[in-house]
């Protein structure tokens, strides 16, 4: 990363991109979601939330509106009963993966060393 873009991170400014950036999709249920629907062309709301084990109906209805404000999901809903909406990934959603995909293969590689540097300090270890 350039020095002048480290500026714009320094202490508590507004304007640092990256903060905004994982504020926004960094939890893990906007990681999942957007892993899911880049395995998927187009998913309807009952398969993903079947897709993400333990999401709740609200948080995925949340996560989707703000992943859709965010310009990474696109919602598309059909004039028809019962209602029929589906999401897909736009480009800039696309954009995104491979970065998620580093993450998650780097979460995999690294859990054993990080699982035993917690039991080290005492800290719970998550399941």
């Amino acid at each position: 990363m350039k020095k002048e873009n480290l500026k714009k991170c320094e202490g508590d400014r507004d304007d640092c991109p990256i903060k905004d950036v994982l504020a926004r999709i960094g939890d893990k249920w906007s990681m999942l979601t957007v892993i899911m629907l880049s395995d998927h062309d187009t998913l309807r709301f009952n398969e993903l939330h079947q897709l993400i084990d333990n999401i709740s109906q609200k948080m995925l209805t949340v996560t989707l509106k703000t992943l859709e404000a965010d310009g990474l999901v696109s919602r598309k809903m059909y004039p028809q009963i019962p209602p029929k909406v589906e999401y897909t990934l736009t480009a800039l959603g696309e954009s995104l993966v491979p970065p998620l995909m580093t993450l998650y293969d780097w979460a995999n590689k690294s859990m054993p060393a990080i699982k035993a540097s917690r039991e080290h300090y005492g800290q719970p270890v998550p399941r």
